[in-house]
């Protein structure tokens, strides 16, 4: 009985054709040198669950669908009357997706979802100076996976790609060489 193993696309690239070209451009002398994207976290800060509970069973459905694990409520930390919320309250849904369900991700956002947005000239080229890169989405419906009959109302959400890089950069290249559609001529450096 022969076992055949699946490898994602985009992490088979990262290892033959991504890591060979940020150690040739930084001049790395060990593999391990070169950044590699460790996690990518999806949230959605959802305040106006605080009136309506649906919102949040909904979200977390619609999350699940979108990435293929299971997402969680993120709750509030304490009372804040001026916005009706109390303690424990859930007011969002993220989800942490790491190895290969990441890469599937990330290739599904950068392939499908990201041409899918209206007027789309490509993705602002700003990092947070560590080399991590945080994308705003502001509705859901620019992935496949969701039935826009069944939408009730559009949310946005923030996806954040975590990297082991150094510097801004650093995670710059390795983000443009998973094929991220940066505008180029607002490029930091």
């Amino acid at each position: 009985m022969s076992t055949t193993t699946y490898e994602v696309t985009l992490k088979k690239d990262y290892n033959e054709r991504i890591v060979p070209a940020l150690m040739k451009e930084f001049n790395y002398t060990s593999v391990m040198q070169a950044p590699r994207l460790e996690k990518i976290v999806i949230n959605q800060g959802l305040g106006i669950a605080v009136a309506d509970k649906k919102i949040i069973e909904t979200a977390i459905n619609e999350m699940t669908t979108i990435t293929g694990q299971k997402a969680v409520a993120t709750y509030s930390k304490k009372d804040i009357s001026n916005f009706k919320l109390r303690k424990k309250m859930p007011i969002g849904v993220r989800v942490t997706l790491r190895q290969d369900k990441m890469y599937e991700f990330l290739e599904r956002l950068v392939r499908v979802a990201l041409p899918r947005i209206r007027d789309f000239k490509g993705i602002e080229s700003k990092l947070d100076g560590r080399g991590n890169y945080t994308l705003g989405i502001n509705e859901q419906i620019i992935f496949p996976e969701i039935n826009i009959e069944n939408i009730t109302r559009l949310l946005g959400m923030n996806i954040t790609l975590v990297t082991t890089a150094s510097t801004d950069e650093e995670g710059y290249a390795l983000l443009r060489s998973f094929g991220l559609p940066f505008k180029t001529e607002s490029k930091n450096q």
